[in-house]
């Protein structure tokens, strides 16, 4: 299956693999490497290098190859599923699993889960490690996320993230009290300039990042937020917050460096979802109510002052 797109203006110079990236949002920047090394991608009809820079205007072509074996392997883990149909399975992640196997998490997953409940129905844009994945949400972030079982649902789910008409609004615990009932935090992020596992604001290779937030309710020294996603960068709700001051409650990573409430991860729940279904176009919701762990968290903070 070929997908076919012209590079948007402001991509000027822009490394091809970081613009396949940007502009087909379930494919990592490692597969994009690989797709051009193997001759699968041109520009201009003509195939390019790994370090091809493009101009505005370029017409970039990607073919896209048949699904390899999965190199991860079923394992029978419940799964909380939301919505299933011959396209897409919609499920809710429970906190601390991880989306896909990676160092350190080679089994447990919820590529492994899904492998074992749908078998070779999962799309293969993603590779061999992500079979069907198309958005991730951290470890310890609970809530809904949607996978592809076929390669055509992938490219329509991936090019609804990048026309932002996919939809995704979380709801999270931030420290301290928000001055302003409502919010847009517009800020770019890319890599930490010092520690490569983490994201930072920062002006230097990062891409643009827009997160809107409301307030739900003020606690004592907390606030209980609703955070909708224009973009989705990696970590960015926990970096925006932590930018403005109120990091999410728990977040050791971009906040405070210790337990809080009986947290070591982020307060971060993916509790509604939007989208186009691939095949119907008919526009489809899916929510999450907050999980025991979550309604625990707000039991446990004290009335705002």
């Amino acid at each position: 299956m070929d997908t076919i797109f012209e590079v948007p203006a402001g991509f000027d110079g822009e490394r091809l693999d970081l613009v396949l990236g940007q502009q087909m949002p379930g494919l990592s920047r490692s597969a994009a490497q690989k797709l051009m090394e193997n001759g699968l991608v041109t520009c201009g009809g003509r195939a390019v290098k790994k370090n091809t820079r493009v101009i505005a205007g370029d017409v970039i072509a990607v073919t896209l190859p048949e699904p390899e074996p999965s190199e991860a392997r079923p394992e029978n883990i419940p799964l909380d599923i939301v919505w299933e149909d011959g396209d897409i399975i919609v499920v809710n992640k429970p906190r601390g699993m991880v989306v896909h196997p990676a160092p350190g998490h080679a089994d447990g997953t919820l590529v492994n889960a899904l492998l074992y409940h749908c078998g070779s129905d999962l799309s293969g844009i993603g590779g061999v490690i992500r079979p069907g994945i198309v958005h991730r949400i951290d470890k310890d972030t609970s809530g809904l996320l949607v996978a592809a079982k076929n390669d055509a649902a992938h490219a329509s789910l991936s090019a609804q993230l990048a026309d932002r008409s996919l939809s995704r609004i979380y709801q999270a615990v931030v420290c301290g009290r928000l001055r302003d009932d409502e919010g847009t935090i517009d800020a770019p992020i890319g890599r930490h300039p010092t520690d490569r596992k983490r994201m930072a604001v920062t002006d230097r290779n990062s891409r643009p990042a827009v997160t809107h937030y409301r307030v739900l309710t003020r606690y004592s020294g907390y606030t209980f937020v609703e955070c909708r996603l224009e973009t989705g960068r990696t970590h960015q709700i926990r970096v925006h917050m932590a930018h403005v001051g109120h990091p999410l409650l728990g977040d050791m990573v971009y906040g405070h460096k210790k337990p809080e409430k009986g947290l070591s991860g982020q307060c971060l729940h993916a509790f509604f979802l939007k989208l186009i279904h691939p095949s119907t176009g008919k526009p489809m919701s899916f929510t999450a109510p907050l999980p025991d762990w979550f309604t625990d968290v707000l039991a446990r903070l004290g009335p705002e002052e």
